[in-house]
């Protein structure tokens, strides 16, 4: 019998939060997601864990607070739901989805949503694994699927508008970002010292409020990258793989 745990206000202090276990240069990054999600507990904000030492936990709220831009009533979104190394293949992310589902129906919601593409990419939902629950695409911006588990004909949920556009004014490489990955944090500063050293026009957008997330100009999950105007994609970059995908 697998043993979960749910961070609260009360524990999460204590709890790790899966990502960046151990690794101190990413100790910044854990403590401001775990801010983040602080913030986000009002709002119905959910991070179920594994109680073990690895990547295994979902992570959801209602869509009308998620920090992403996508218009829906009366739906859960999942941000991540993530079952990595020794742990795949025993049945856990069955276990963790089965639960925001029916924890969406207690709740009296119209469905469960969220972000998968047509091509796997990292940090981003397995489409054939939502589809194996009765998932089904609800709406599409490029490659990006939005899917949803309907439980009655109700209003369905659909990207903003402002994310169809997956561009922006500036030419410069342009990245959008948010605390909703421990990550982050340490990459942004990795970017800006190795921008400054090459002499390269770098640009932050921090995402730090709903109304920025739901604004977005593109497809958003925790990071965007752009260049000369143009969406690029939503890898979480480092040095070296910047330096690859600018050559």
């Amino acid at each position: 019998m697998n043993e979960y745990i749910n961070l609260d206000e009360k524990n999460i202090e204590e709890e790790h939060i899966c990502c960046a276990i151990g690794d101190p240069k990413h100790q910044e990054g854990v403590d401001k997601k775990k801010e983040w999600i602080k913030t986000k507990l009002r709002d119905g904000h959910v991070f179920r864990k594994l109680n073990a030492r690895g990547k295994i936990f979902i992570e959801y709220e209602p869509i009308e607070t998620a920090w992403v831009p996508i218009n829906g009533k009366n739906y859960i979104y999942i941000y991540c739901l993530w079952v990595a190394g020794s742990f795949k293949g025993k049945g856990i992310g069955k276990e963790l989805l089965e639960y925001a589902i029916e924890d969406a129906k207690k709740k009296k919601m119209s469905g469960v949503c969220t972000l998968v593409s047509q091509k796997k990419k990292p940090f981003i939902g397995d489409k054939k694994f939502f589809e194996h629950y009765g998932f089904k695409v609800v709406d599409t911006i490029n490659d990006y699927e939005l899917m949803a588990l309907q439980f009655d004909d109700k209003e369905i949920p659909k990207f903003k508008d402002s994310a169809r556009k997956m561009e922006i004014d500036s030419q410069d490489f342009t990245i959008y970002y948010s605390n909703e990955c421990p990550y982050v944090e340490y990459e942004v500063k990795e970017l800006s010292d190795y921008a400054k050293e090459k002499g390269i026009k770098l640009n932050f957008i921090k995402i730090d409020s709903l109304e920025k997330a739901k604004n977005a100009p593109c497809v958003f999950n925790n990071w965007a990258n752009f260049y000369k105007g143009k969406f690029v994609s939503n890898t979480i970059l480092n040095a070296n793989a910047f330096e690859k995908l600018i050559k």
